[in-house]
């Protein structure tokens, strides 16, 4: 959590891939990501925040 954000993810495992979806309970506003089922949880959250954060960031809703 950054900023004092929940942010809730969930995992999608899709053969040898998973598809890692963050959600900001605060807008509501999700993103997701794919990445190799076998790579480790806590990495494949970190793309997905990150990703969510410069979403944020460009529609204005981050500072």
């Amino acid at each position: 959590m950054a900023l004092g954000r929940e942010i809730i993810f969930e995992f999608h495992r899709i053969g040898p891939y998973v598809k890692v979806t963050a959600m900001d309970t605060a807008t509501q506003e999700e993103t997701s990501i794919t990445g190799a089922a076998n790579a480790p949880k806590e990495y494949l959250e970190k793309l997905a925040r990150d990703k969510l954060f410069l979403v944020l960031r460009n529609k204005g809703l981050l500072d």
